[in-house]
């Protein structure tokens, strides 16, 4: 699925779903957002994994491993 990185400045990002999963998100952004990078990723974990090295985090873990690392089709989400 496609993920998107939206920079509203100041230091504040926002990573989430393109199209209508993430219309939630987007409408949180502020008017000056932009659209600064797309990333294909089938499993939360993937994205998140991609969004760390983006941002030179480190390696990204998570709590819910049996959740996060389950494709997005195998959730029913494509």
């Amino acid at each position: 699925m496609l993920h998107e990185l939206w920079d509203e400045g100041e230091e504040v990002k926002t990573f989430c779903l393109a199209g209508p999963r993430g219309d939630g998100a987007r409408a949180l952004l502020s008017e000056g957002a932009r659209l600064v990078w797309t990333v294909e990723a089938a499993s939360h974990f993937d994205a998140m994994t991609l969004y760390y090295q983006r941002m030179g985090w480190g390696t990204y873990t998570t709590e819910h491993p049996e959740w996060d690392n389950r494709t997005y089709a195998e959730h029913g989400w494509e």
